[in-house]
């Protein structure tokens, strides 16, 4: 690899955004943001949350969840159980800053520029990025990248589906070109792409054999990031070295960060034995999703004399839906009646007191936690979104304001549980000896489908709610890899899903919700919805133009998919629950979007490591 360069020359000045090229042709910009002013000049130095001068060295074990047979980040999803490590090695043509909403900055490319219509985008690569091996990193990888992304991975089809030609147009330049002009994301997304090197997917490996990108590997692949593998257990653990000789190590996005010289991932198939491996010092620090947990079981020695250090971060920059996933391909879930009692059967407020000490809030959007959420009556610009399809929404939307039934004490239950009961009735299900059938006499039964400790919990205090309205519900629990299987084939009743929204939400709602994705195996569109006023509204989201627009864009397809009941919404926090021995320190304050900011904003601390001990 190249030796890293100084900041003049790993990222030269240029343009502002607002200047006009020779001929009239868009300027170079140093940074995309899709709404909004950019925080940081051309000339910037570094980011503002990080220490420029965080000593570099020592090592970060962490704790990992489930297990991996795959470093092959392309059939992530399809094929396999990708190790979270193996996406740590590449680099994207831009970095996103953690104290913006949606702004990205020069990484593997040093400039893009595109027209106002954004029909096109073109990226420049940084002259001195390098692959591990030396080589650099050419238009060509970044193409191939495209293509095979785009070919394997659900995702990354629906994502770039609108990206329909990359081409090489200079020495170091590359073009994407969308079918359409207007869609005011895809600049910026593009910037998004991991790299691969598309010389080491061609080739072969020690062996002589012909790598095969769209197959699992367990060979450890080549990067271009600040780390590499170094070894690896297949299924038990990953160690990534940090390359010393980085290209972009003084690239101010960059510069503070990344600073542990291995970073060592340990698996686990479950929280529990995961929290007594931390609790030995088998790990520096974990992240706890348990709110049981949170309260009752840090109560160890190494708490009480502050050796290890309980802390919560704010989760600014995101939003979610956590749910029972309903199947919506299933005929019994046809009707929204259905689905919609089986959110009445739900008594969140009394799980809430008895598994989660009370900690949870219910979720009431798809986009939980974010200016973005729904609320009230629809008006002004979401009010006119919405009223060309009121023929294909249900009325609720212009009438009522969404909220989910509350229970938490046995009147409350009562009420929705003969609601409940009412509305299987209005949709032709009734019961019959205590079991609920459908008009030809075919009794409801549910499976629900987990692969944890924890979400068998759940799906467990959820059972007995169901048979109360007559649905015989079993709990299945399974592998990870037959989970992931079953998911992928959507051969499942009901399953705990999850969906991340960011804070400027675009293609991904077509892999989320869109029709489209609905036939698509592998895609996330679990839920099997197929709806044209949702598709409609997802298009309005892609194509806003300014972020009031968007926000209303938004707003308006949170409120239709309520509307819906494709799911049963479960719970949140605004908070990550971290708990680590105290040897490590970082930057204050910490960035608003970044969470916790581990392990790439932190750094090891020897005054502190040395107070608290050695590792056992």
């Amino acid at each position: 690899m190249a030796p890293a360069l100084g900041l003049a020359t790993a990222f030269p000045v240029l343009e502002t955004a607002k200047a006009q090229g020779a001929g009239n042709e868009p300027a170079w910009r140093h940074a995309l943001s899709l709404f909004g002013d950019i925080k940081y000049p051309a000339d910037f130095k570094r980011y503002d949350y990080v220490n420029p001068d965080a000593p570099k060295g020592g090592v970060a074990r962490m704790i990992s969840i489930g297990t991996f047979d795959n470093f092959n980040i392309a059939v992530a999803g399809i094929k396999g159980n990708l190790a979270p490590a193996a996406t740590q090695i590449y680099e994207t043509l831009m970095a996103k800053s953690l104290d913006e909403v949606v702004t990205q900055y020069g990484l593997l490319a040093e400039a893009a520029a595109h027209p106002d219509d954004f029909s096109w985008v073109i990226y420049r690569l940084n002259k001195e990025a390098r692959w591990h091996d030396g080589k650099p990193v050419t238009p060509e990888d970044v193409i191939f990248s495209l293509e095979t992304l785009k070919k394997l991975s659900p995702f990354y089809a629906a994502y770039y589906r609108h990206v329909v030609k990359s081409e090489k147009s200079g020495e170091r330049d590359i073009k994407f070109t969308f079918d359409m002009p207007g869609n005011r994301e895809l600049p910026t997304i593009v910037g998004e792409i991991p790299v691969l090197p598309k010389h080491w997917w061609e080739g072969t490996d020690e062996q002589g054999r012909k790598r095969d990108i769209s197959q699992t590997t367990l060979e450890k692949p080549l990067g271009s990031g600040p780390y590499r593998i170094k070894d690896f257990v297949a299924g038990r653990s990953v160690t990534l070295e940090r390359v010393k000789d980085y290209w972009g190590a003084k690239l101010p996005v960059r510069v503070g960060q990344n600073n542990f010289d291995e970073l060592r991932f340990e698996f686990f198939r479950d929280n529990l034995v995961a929290l007594e491996a931390f609790k030995a010092d088998q790990a520096d620090w974990i992240a706890e999703n348990s709110a049981k947990q949170w309260a009752t079981a840090y109560d160890f020695p190494a708490v009480t004399d502050k050796r290890v250090v309980k802390e919560e971060f704010p989760i600014n920059d995101s939003g979610r839906m956590q749910a029972f996933a309903i199947n919506n391909r299933r005929e019994q879930f046809r009707d929204a009646r259905v689905r919609r009692a089986f959110n009445y059967a739900f008594d969140f407020e009394e799980m809430n007191k008895q598994l989660f000490y009370s900690q949870y809030k219910r979720i009431n959007s798809y986009f939980e936690g974010t200016e973005l959420a729904c609320s009230g009556l629809p008006k002004g610009q979401e009010l006119a979104l919405l009223e060309p399809l009121r023929d294909k929404v249900p009325p609720e939307v212009f009438t009522t304001a969404y909220a989910n039934p509350v229970g938490g004490n046995p009147e409350n239950v009562r009420s929705n549980l003969r609601e409940a009961a009412r509305l299987l009735k209005e949709a032709g299900f009734e019961v019959k000896e205590r079991k609920l059938v459908d008009t030809a006499g075919k009794p409801v039964t549910v499976e629900i489908l987990v692969q944890d400790p924890s979400a068998e919990r759940i799906a467990l205090f959820y059972k007995p709610s169901l048979e109360r309205i007559g649905v015989s519900t079993s709990i299945r629990v399974v592998d990870d890899a037959q989970y992931q299987n079953r998911i992928r084939s959507f051969d499942f009743d009901m399953i705990i899903d999850q969906w991340g929204q960011s804070l400027s939400p675009g293609n991904e709602q077509r892999e989320f919700w869109g029709s489209q994705a609905a036939d698509q195996p592998g895609s996330r569109n679990t839920l099997g919805i197929k709806n044209p006023a949702v598709d409609a509204l997802i298009e309005k989201v892609i194509f806003a133009t300014d972020r009031e627009g968007l926000v209303a864009a938004s707003r308006a397809l949170d409120r239709v998919l309520l509307w819906n009941f494709y799911l049963v919404p479960q719970f949140t926090y605004g908070f990550s629950r971290y708990a680590r021995w105290d040897r490590f320190s970082h930057a204050e304050p910490m960035p608003k979007y970044g969470r916790s900011g581990l392990p790439s904003l932190w750094w090891n601390d020897a005054e502190k490591a040395a107070r608290i001990g050695k590792r056992s």
